[in-house]
């Protein structure tokens, strides 16, 4: 059994509706666990898609100039508790 994380609404009529189609073959059953929050803290949480791959295709770009940031640097300014 494969699991896929994936956001969505609910219409009017109780349908749910995913914000990205599954790649996944059709005509297959599925089992569906719907998570409902009091507030909408799934769309706060979120960047979105676009924003990611812009910022991996930089990250992949810099790496390839060898424009990189030595590992003992990384967490310099950054509180961990």
């Amino acid at each position: 059994m494969k699991a896929f994380e994936v956001l969505g609404r609910l219409n009017d009529q109780g349908h749910i509706l995913l914000d990205e189609p599954l790649a996944v073959k059709s005509e297959v059953r599925v089992k569906v666990i719907v998570l409902i929050s009091d507030q909408d803290e799934f769309e706060a949480e979120d960047t979105p898609i676009e924003e990611v791959e812009a910022s991996l295709v930089r990250a992949l770009q810099d790496a390839k100039a060898g424009r990189r940031i030595p590992l003992e640097q990384m967490w310099e300014g950054i509180d961990v508790q």
